[in-house]
C-alpha cells in the first residue's frame, strides 16, 4: 500500500490548488480523479464550458456588433450544436494539458479511479478496469464537487428533458426552450440560448430572481431579457412534464398553465458527490444535500480530513474554491494563510454579464448604514459608444459617514473584469475621492467609475 503525506480526492479547482500547494511545501501528494481527464465539474460540465459556450455564441451571432448593424446581423447564418461543441473541445483539451503539466511539474501523483474510505487514514481506489488499489495518508482533502439535482418526478432523457450537464452534449439546437430555475446557472443558459434567437421561457417557483443581487441590477437585466423576447414566469413551479411525440415536451405549471417546447432544461440545484465515498468509515457524515460541514480552516469533524470547493456549499464559486484548497493545504501542514474572504466578487456570465461585491441597498437599510448612490450608464462613456453598447450600468454605494466605497454592482459588457477595480478600492478602504481625483485611461469602460463617483459626489451632503 502506497503512502502519501496528502491525498486529494477530486481534481476541480479546489483539489488542483490544494495538491500543488502541498507539493510546494515539500509533501508527497496524490490527486485522485474518477474520470480519465483532470479538471472536475469546473472544466468539463460547469464554469469553463458554459463560459466558452457564451463566447462562441456571442461571436457567431455577431451579438457585440448588433448595436451598430441591427438585430438581424449575423457572423454565421446557420449555427449548429456542432459549431458550439467544436470550440468547447478545443478549450477543454488545452485546459486539461495545462493542468496535467502543472501537476507533473510539481511532482503530484495523479491516480485515475473512484475513491472510497476504508478507515480514517486509508482509501481504496477502483479504476476503470476493475482493479483495486489501497493508499494511505496523514492528511486528506475531499473536493469532489457537485452534480445537478434531477427531481424524481421529471423523466429526464438527456435530449429533450435535460440538466446542465446534458445541455453540453445535445446534437441539435432547439427552436424553443423552457429553462426551469432562475438561479445563476438557469439565468446564464437562458440568456445564452436567447442570444441564439431561440424562443426561451424562464420559469421559477420563487417570486424574485437571484435575490442576493441588487434589485436595480436585476431589473436592468430582466428588461434586457424581455426586450429580446424571453418570457419570464416567476412564482410558478413545474409539477410534471410529459412528452409530445418525438420532438416536443409539455410542462404543467403549478398555476394551471401549460408550456410546450422542443426542450426543457432543469437547473434546479446541485447535490454533493459524496454518496460513494463511504464517509462513515472515516467518521464523517454528509447532510441531506450531500455537503460536508467544515470549520473556518476547511477542516471537518475528523481533524486530519479537510473539504473544500462546491462540496462544502456556499459560495460554490471556482474562484473561492481555489483559495479554499490552498488555505486547507497550508493549514493541514501547520502553515499560516492570510486568506481574505470578507468580500469577494460574484460573477454571473449571462448575456449581459453581471458582477457584484459588497453591500446592496437593501443590506445597507437593514444594517442601518447611511449611504449615497452613484450610477453610470456604459452608453455615457466614449468607449461604450465605440463598442456600440446598448446596455450597461455601474452602480456604486458610498458610506455617508466617511465616503468609503461599500458596494459595487455592475450589469453589462465586461462586468466580471470591471468589478476588480471596485474590489481593490474596497479592500484597501478607499473612498469616493479615489475615483473623483484620479486619472483613468480614455476612452475606457472603466471611466464609468469616475462618472458614477461624480454622480454621487454631486448629491453628497456638504
Amino acid at each position: 500500500m502506497e503512502k502519501f503525506d496528502f491525498i486529494v480526492i477530486g481534481s476541480g479547482p479546489a483539489g488542483q490548488r490544494a495538491a500543488i500547494q502541498a507539493a510546494k511545501l515539500g509533501k508527497s501528494v496524490a490527486l485522485i480523479e474518477k474520470h480519465t481527464a483532470v479538471g472536475g465539474h469546473c472544466l468539463h460540465t460547469g464554469t469553463i464550458p458554459s463560459k466558452t459556450l457564451r463566447e462562441t455564441v456571442l461571436y457567431l451571432t455577431g451579438w457585440r456588433q448588433r448595436g451598430f448593424y441591427g438585430r438581424s446581423y449575423r457572423v454565421k447564418e446557420r449555427i449548429t450544436a456542432q459549431d458550439l461543441i467544436q470550440r468547447l473541445d478545443i478549450t477543454t483539451r488545452h485546459e486539461i494539458d495545462v493542468i496535467q503539466h502543472q501537476l507533473y511539474r510539481n511532482g503530484v501523483t495523479s491516480i485515475v479511479g473512484k475513491a472510497s474510505f476504508i478507515d480514517p487514514h486509508t482509501i481504496r481506489v477502483l479504476d476503470h478496469e476493475g482493479k483495486v488499489a489501497q493508499y494511505s495518508a496523514k492528511k486528506f482533502l475531499i473536493s469532489v464537487g457537485t452534480s445537478p439535482v434531477q427531481p424524481p418526478h421529471i423523466p429526464f432523457d438527456g435530449k429533450r428533458i435535460v440538466d446542465s450537464d446534458h445541455i453540453l452534449e445535445i446534437d441539435e439546437l432547439p427552436r424553443t426552450m423552457v429553462v426551469v430555475g432562475a438561479g445563476v446557472i438557469g439565468v446564464e443558459y437562458a440568456s445564452i440560448y436567447s442570444a441564439l434567437d431561440i424562443d426561451v421561457t424562464l420559469v421559477d417557483g420563487r417570486e424574485e430572481m437571484m435575490g442576493f443581487l441588487d434589485r436595480e441590477i436585476v431589473s436592468e437585466f430582466i428588461h434586457h431579457l424581455r426586450d429580446r423576447g424571453v418570457a419570464i414566469r416567476m412564482g410558478e413551479s413545474v409539477e410534471r412534464v410529459e412528452y409530445l411525440g418525438k420532438e416536443r415536451v409539455k410542462l404543467y405549471l403549478s398555476g394551471g398553465n401549460q408550456l410546450r417546447a422542443d426542450m426543457a432544461l432543469f437547473a434546479a440545484g446541485r447535490q454533493g458527490n459524496t454518496a460513494d465515498l463511504d464517509l462513515e468509515k472515516a467518521g464523517l457524515k454528509a447532510d441531506k444535500r450531500g455537503l460536508i460541514k467544515v470549520n473556518e480552516h476547511y477542516a471537518t469533524e475528523v481533524k486530519h480530513i479537510y473539504a473544500a470547493g462546491d462540496v462544502i456549499g456556499f459560495p460554490s464559486l471556482a474562484s473561492t474554491s481555489m483559495e479554499q484548497g490552498r488555505h486547507a493545504a497550508r493549514h493541514a501542514f501547520g502553515k499560516r494563510s492570510d486568506q481574505r474572504f470578507g468580500d469577494f466578487p460574484f460573477g454571473i456570465y449571462a448575456v449581459p454579464e453581471m458582477s457584484v461585491i459588497g453591500l446592496t441597498e437593501k443590506e445597507c437599510r437593514e444594517q442601518g448604514i447611511g449611504y449615497e448612490v452613484g450610477e453610470a450608464r456604459f452608453r455615457e462613456t466614449s468607449r461604450g459608444q465605440i463598442l456600440g453598447l446598448r446596455e450597461g450600468l455601474l452602480k456604486l454605494l458610498f458610506s455617508l459617514e466617511d465616503k468609503r466605497l461599500i458596494g459595487v454592482h455592475i450589469v453589462g459588457e465586461g462586468a466580471t473584469e470591471l468589478i476588480h477595480i471596485g474590489q481593490a478600492v474596497m479592500q484597501l478602504g478607499g473612498t469616493m475621492d479615489y475615483f473623483v481625483h484620479n486619472v483613468f485611461n480614455y476612452p475606457t469602460l472603466a471611466e464609468a467609475y469616475k462618472i458614477a463617483a461624480l454622480h454621487a459626489w454631486n448629491r453628497f451632503p456638504d
